[in-house]
């Protein structure tokens, strides 16, 4: 499990080329596999051959078929943020408005391929985790280093931050008629707030005491 959290992370930074090809073409082998089967039925050596690549070329970069799943949604979540230049200032806990943003247009368009995909139920969980885990990525990436002595750890705070971030945008795409990523980005941003500014230095001091005063 371990070496599969590694492998998602190096899929956004890793600089050789050629694993960056190669795992864009494994990526790009069960992206076009899972349109006409169920992610149950696609095995690895299934994906190699559409990679054209060997089942040992496949494992020297994922654990299995449920890490490469992970990895092509979370980089394809990553890869949107690049392109819109987003990333998370810590220091500025409204600088989570596009990262909303960005996982309401993702989660959209995500939601509209599983729709499409036969035995969508199997796999749309795992999808799931993927995204949320990307958003924490991010969010993580982001939050001031300093100790917070007797407060949440950064690690904390991110998996609150992104569990409510991803279940509000969930929400949204349940909405028959719902509003736009815009509206509905401004509407989470408030919600998920005050979990993001307990990542401030001295915000949980000034809680307590203010608790204690109260």
């Amino acid at each position: 499990m371990v070496r599969c959290f590694i492998v998602i992370v190096s899929d956004c930074e890793v600089k050789d080329p050629r694993i960056r090809r190669t795992r864009q073409a494994l990526q790009g082998a069960l992206r076009g596999l899972m349109k006409s089967k169920g992610f149950d039925e696609v095995s690895v050596q299934d994906i190699a051959d559409a990679a054209v690549v060997n089942r040992a070329t496949f494992y020297d970069h994922y654990t299995d078929k449920f890490a490469l799943l992970e990895a092509m949604v979370a980089g394809g979540f990553h890869q949107l943020l690049r392109e819109r230049s987003v990333s998370y200032d810590g220091t500025c806990a409204s600088a989570a408005r596009p990262i909303i943003l960005a996982a309401c247009d993702y989660m959209a368009l995500n939601h509209s391929d599983c729709q499409s995909q036969p035995h969508r139920s199997a796999f749309e969980p795992l999808i799931d985790a993927a995204v949320a885990g990307a958003i924490r990525r991010v969010l993580l990436s982001g939050m001031p280093k300093a100790e917070r002595a007797g407060g949440p750890s950064g690690e904390m705070i991110a998996t609150a931050a992104s569990g409510a971030i991803f279940g509000a945008v969930k929400e949204w795409l349940r909405i028959p008629v719902r509003p736009s990523a815009e509206e509905a980005a401004g509407i989470i941003l408030p919600l998920v707030l005050p979990v993001l500014l307990a990542a401030k230095p001295g915000h949980a001091a000034e809680a307590t005491a203010g608790h204690s005063h109260g």
